[in-house]
């Protein structure tokens, strides 16, 4: 998983981005042999930066977090809670799709959190679109083939970077918002409030991942519940 924070000199921690891939990567376990390197299962990575900087990040007025999804998050995607981590069998469409999904809830469940907190600091989501950028360079060879194909009608990394520097800068978001490309099928074009699959906004399944993710990563958000 890669991240990024924006840093004011002698302040907090102004916002905080998090991504993670490759994608249809082929290793069915991390290196420690628990969580999938290839899809963060289940967006535990996001839950636990989020929450070892929640605190520098409450303390920064207006900050942010964006959490980067895809179009994936709607392919194949369910959180399966008896199989979190894949165990019993190792899918790689399946596990993307599901570490996307992830990504949209822990969002969606964060901004709730903060929003009944009385915070400031605010969640929001983005994808890029179709990016020609190395994502893909562990599927099977089919699709980098088809990948290499379509390569014209993506829009390049730069483009795809777009809606994540709106997320994260952009003084008119909101809290809860997802933003990803205006073009047809949300593959390319100007960075726009988009809308997620009606399986993101599952209000149950947000408290039952979060919960869940608390479990798995040992990571708690004591700062938000101090302030309920």
């Amino acid at each position: 998983m890669a991240f990024r924070w924006a840093l004011v000199p002698d302040e907090p921690e102004a916002g905080c981005a998090s991504r993670a891939g490759p994608w249809l990567d082929p290793r069915p376990l991390g290196r420690h042999g628990r969580h999938h390197a290839t899809t963060n299962e289940p967006g535990l990575g996001h839950f636990a930066l989020t929450g070892l900087l929640i605190d520098r990040l409450l303390a920064a007025e207006g900050s942010r977090v964006v959490t980067v999804s895809s179009m994936g998050h709607r392919i194949r995607a369910a959180i399966h809670f008896d199989d979190l981590q894949s165990e019993r069998g190792y899918d790689r469409t399946a596990a993307y799709g599901q570490a996307k999904l992830a990504n949209l809830l822990f969002s969606y469940e964060l901004q709730r959190r903060l929003a009944a907190a009385g915070a400031t600091t605010t969640a929001v989501a983005a994808h890029p679109g179709v990016a020609a950028t190395e994502l893909g360079r562990n599927a099977q060879v089919p699709v980098r083939i088809g990948m290499r194909l379509l390569t014209p009608l993506m829009q390049g990394p730069d483009a795809g970077a777009l809606p994540t520097l709106r997320a994260a800068t952009d003084p008119r978001v909101r809290g809860g918002q997802y933003y990803g490309p205006s073009g047809i099928g949300e593959v390319r074009g100007h960075p726009v409030v988009v809308t997620s699959s009606p399986d993101s906004h599952d209000v149950a399944v947000q408290a039952r991942l979060w919960t869940v993710s608390e479990e798995l990563t040992g990571v708690r958000f004591p700062a938000l519940i101090a302030r309920h």
